[in-house]
């Protein structure tokens, strides 16, 4: 594929989105890899990763290693997930404090409109896609009402493996990587570890990201090659069913203690926004939920530009 170098600016702008939805709890940079036209082609450059691309490396030299990569698709993309991941995590950190209805009712908007984005690529409807979305929302659903770790915990070896399960969950559409984090008890240990630039913590997180990703993308290709409109019912399954957990109104049944001895939520259940004790905010969190809506066709004509 030939590409310009306001194309591959594009696609690190895509990177730059797919970032900042990783680092809030609830929302997939998968789905905005979906939305925006670059999913397929990143599962399969993830898959040329492998002893073949070493033979092609020992044989024929870096440059033909490189073209079989699609190295240059993969450096812009994680360029742009790179710098929205050092430079978002602390502002995202303090909006979802400070105001956390409208930066959920923006998010809402936006994976409300990838459900039906993606649902619509389904080509052939039948009574196995049916189940396949349901139980793939149903499973998504019951994920968003499981209570995280009430501790957490800093271990190499648990930030290890927690890097490698959020990265799964980060590839797939609906199933946010931060949310994994925070179910595991390792969402505050890992944003601490970004935004006070431990080194060491952070490429034994990224190793384990490596790792996971490697691994679970041969899965997604697999599915993706065989079982296409399986594949993507279930898909948008997961992300109908993560809708719960970021409902913008939301009733908190029980408090912990964080890191830094912070009363923070943790059980919660939606609510009606009628139903909230204090300012809804209903007409702002409308309009924020009408632009992240809208924004979802902006990346779709974007990633059909490039494609």
């Amino acid at each position: 594929m030939q590409r310009r170098f306001i194309d591959y600016a594009v696609i690190s702008l895509k990177g730059l989105a797919m970032g900042a939805a990783d680092v809030v709890p609830g929302v997939s940079g998968g789905t905005i890899a979906f939305i925006s036209g670059i999913y397929e082609e990143l599962i399969t450059a993830l898959n040329n990763i492998n002893l073949s691309l070493l033979r092609t490396l020992k044989k024929e030299g870096v440059q033909a290693a490189w073209s079989q990569l699609n190295g240059n698709f993969l450096l812009a993309l994680f360029i742009g997930i790179g710098i929205s991941v050092l430079s978002l995590a602390k502002g995202l950190e303090w909006v979802l404090k400070h105001h956390p209805i409208l930066i959920w009712s923006f998010f809402f908007g936006l994976v409300l409109a990838s459900v039906l984005f993606i649902g619509k690529q389904i080509k052939q409807w039948n009574l196995g896609i049916i189940i396949s979305l349901t139980l793939g929302a149903f499973v998504a659903y019951y994920i968003t009402i499981i209570p995280s770790l009430a501790s957490s915990n800093s271990s190499h070896l648990f930030l290890f493996f927690a890097g490698a399960l959020a990265v799964c969950a980060m590839i797939l559409p609906g199933i946010s990587g931060a949310f994994i984090l925070v179910l595991l008890g390792a969402y505050q240990p890992v944003l601490e570890a970004v935004n006070n630039k431990d080194i060491k913590s952070i490429l034994i997180i990224g190793f384990g990201a490596v790792i996971g990703l490697l691994s679970f993308s041969k899965l997604l290709k697999w599915l993706f090659k065989n079982y296409h409109n399986l594949t993507l019912a279930i898909l948008t399954g997961f992300i109908l069913g993560s809708l719960n957990k970021i409902w913008p109104w939301k009733k908190v049944l029980s408090y912990r203690t964080n890191s830094k001895g912070e009363q923070v939520p943790f059980l919660e259940e939606s609510i009606s926004p009628f139903s909230l004790d204090g300012d809804n905010q209903i007409l702002f969190a409308l309009g924020l939920m009408i632009f992240g809506f809208i924004t979802i066709f902006i990346l779709e004509k974007l990633g059909s530009k490039t494609q």
